[in-house]
């Protein structure tokens, strides 16, 4: 019989510690997993879901006005945020309810409590009880982070934003990362006025400089003003919404203001610190290749580890963790050349190098295309898509392709699996163009527009 009462107790029920818990069971582990908040975490319930049912029910005005460009008889009418928003609690409701029925299939043993770690083998619940395991996994997550400065209590994050009760008649969003970006498409195609302050001299940081570039031009194209190199000094409530006074001189009055300027490792309280568990300088929690923290009995997965900071990511880690310690296969997530969407409007897809990295590297090719599609040309747009590929002018291989465009998300997905498996130019080359679509640019590009 164990000394333990469970073989593994894991902290937090998102994407990562759902996946580990389930799998550890499957493996025959004893499990048990707490939740101080609603099952699904982050993805599921404030994040990736959510925000992408909006995306689309933001599209449908633009795709209403391309349909009366090719003949239909369209009556635009208002959007019904309430509808909308009780449908889409609806829906959180049912993917909750998904996550906790694989789990209780799995046999795992879900406390709907705050845990916190007692010592390297005991999890104390906020009710006083106190249970031990052999193994603890935090996979907390990450959270929305604003600073401090006079009337910083006024401003939503991305944790409110999906909880409004009515749409805002103008927003001030700020912050020039992909939530950011993403909400000021979202807002600015249900018909919200929509400004965007970023302190830097470009949105969307980390990524490709070209495609960053190409992204915010249309953002303002779209008609979303966007403020570079400006940041909020200070707010207050008055009439009619929030007085924003920032570092550009405007003194504007907006309905909601919505901070998206970072996301912290969620490990504060969690007793971590005080059971000698290493912490890097911004919080996350520090971990080797196998997810095992410096207590050889805690490991973390997720976001709050701050390695990459996707679902999909946190999920292959977690599943990773349980196959190495309960399966006897001994398995490290693999966190390079990971395929990422930014669904902003237009989407950006990537994966790789971007151009900037791939230069330091060696001797790289540049191809890329920009043109207006067939089916927005049509409709009358202006609004162009980029077709990016970075390749090693050494060993041809395909170092990264970067995509800005309709279904860009869509098309990166099939794209990585060719860059994952070494896909050279060549490749790419004798591949037969499908026609007429977008993604046939991709094997049509044959000359260079740049070397470096």
């Amino acid at each position: 019989m164990s000394a333990f009462d469970y073989d593994l107790f894991v902290i937090g029920g998102g994407s990562g510690g759902v996946r580990a818990g389930r799998i550890a069971a499957e493996h025959g582990a004893k499990v048990a997993l707490a939740e101080e908040y609603r099952m699904g975490g982050t993805c599921v319930i404030r994040g990736c879901v959510p925000k992408k049912l909006m995306v689309y029910a933001s599209g449908y005005a633009g795709q209403m006005r391309d349909a009366a460009a090719y003949g239909w008889d369209v009556q635009m009418g208002d959007f019904d945020w309430s509808m909308f928003r009780g449908k889409l609690d609806v829906e959180l409701d049912r993917l909750e309810a998904a996550y906790r029925a694989n789990l209780d299939r799995a046999g795992v043993t879900v406390f709907d409590t705050r845990a916190t770690i007692a010592d390297p083998h005991t999890v104390a619940l906020s009710d006083g009880t106190r249970v031990t395991a052999k193994h603890i996994l935090v996979a907390t997550g990450g959270w929305p982070s604003v600073p401090d400065f006079p009337g910083s209590d006024l401003a939503m994050t991305s944790n409110e934003v999906f909880k409004l009760e009515a749409q805002p008649e103008s927003i001030l969003i700020v912050g020039g990362g992909y939530i950011a970006c993403e909400f000021a498409g979202i807002f600015n195609g249900l018909g919200t006025k929509v400004t965007q302050y970023y302190r830097g001299a470009q949105v969307l940081r980390g990524f490709d400089d070209e495609a960053r570039g190409h992204v915010a031009d249309a953002m303002q194209a779209r008609g979303i003003e966007l403020h570079l190199g400006c940041h909020v000094m200070e707010m207050r409530k008055v009439e009619g919404g929030i007085q924003v006074k920032a570092t550009n001189g405007s003194e504007e009055v907006y309905s909601r203001v919505l901070y998206a300027t970072g996301r912290t490792a969620n490990t504060k309280g969690l007793g971590l610190e005080e059971v000698g568990v290493t912490l890097k300088r911004n919080g996350a929690i520090a971990v080797d290749a196998y997810s095992q923290t410096n207590i050889p009995s805690i490991f973390a997965v997720g976001d709050v580890t701050d390695r990459v900071n996707l679902t999909p990511v946190a999920i292959r880690e977690g599943h990773a963790f349980a196959d190495t310690v309960f399966g006897g296969t001994p398995r490290a997530a693999d966190h390079d050349l990971i395929p990422s969407a930014v669904f902003t409007q237009p989407e950006l897809g990537t994966v790789g190098l971007s151009e900037e990295a791939a230069r330091d590297a060696g001797p790289i090719e540049i191809y890329a295309t920009f043109f207006r599609p067939m089916q927005a040309l049509f409709a009358g747009h202006q609004e162009r898509v980029l077709m990016k590929l970075i390749v090693c002018a050494d060993s041809r291989k395909v170092l990264g392709v970067h995509l800005v465009g309709d279904h860009a998300g869509e098309l990166i997905q099939l794209v990585g699996i060719a860059i994952k498996m070494g896909a050279t130019k060549e490749d790419f080359d004798r591949t037969v163009a499908v026609h007429p679509t977008m993604s046939e640019e991709l094997v049509t590009m044959k000359t260079p527009v740049r070397t470096a």
